[in-house]
């Protein structure tokens, strides 16, 4: 299988699909599946199993991830992509994460985010883009108004944070919005 990459200035981007997923499970080793998912751990690697064997798509719902290497380092930095894909609707949920607080600050974020977005509109056909934050995190949500989010409203104890319901903002992008 070849796997496809987008590039960002500082950034290679590997993107992760339910084929993807399939792929790598049937024909890797545990080896090759702790290397290319960056797995330190026999555990972490049992977790992403688990995940798998459950199912990783509904008939409904799929997504679309990607790996952030950094292209210096040729290391993994963390993610972004969507997960809660709707395709009959054009719309889905975006996430992201960065691996170490040694990478944040650095605009690491803001420059793959900008890409997945483009990703998204163009390839994917998404007309909305969703994003869920916890009001505290304010690091996100400079993040998304700094890339055209519009806050839409609070849903209420919305996630269940180590045993305590927390509410969540939503923030929404619309295709005709997002300036490149």
């Amino acid at each position: 299988m070849e796997f496809e990459y987008i590039s960002t200035p500082r950034l290679k981007l590997l993107k992760l699909t339910p084929e993807v997923y399939k792929y790598i499970y049937n024909n890797y080793t545990d080896e090759q599946l702790k290397r290319f998912l960056w797995l330190k751990t026999d555990e972490e690697l049992a977790f992403e199993k688990q995940k798998y064997k459950k199912g990783i798509v509904t008939y409904n719902y799929s997504f679309t991830n990607f790996q952030l290497i950094e292209k210096q380092t040729e290391t993994l930095i963390g993610w972004c992509g969507f997960h809660t894909w709707v395709q009959k609707h054009s719309r889905a949920e975006i996430g992201y994460n960065l691996t170490h607080d040694r990478h944040k600050q650095k605009g690491y974020m803001s420059e793959a985010l900008k890409a997945v977005i483009q990703y998204g509109f163009d390839e994917m056909k998404l007309h909305r883009i969703e994003a869920l934050v916890a009001d505290y995190n304010i690091p996100s949500v400079k993040l998304l108004k700094n890339n055209g989010f519009t806050y839409e409203g609070c849903l209420r104890q919305h996630y269940n944070v180590n045993g305590k319901m927390e509410d969540s903002q939503m923030y929404s992008l619309l295709k005709h919005e997002f300036n490149t």
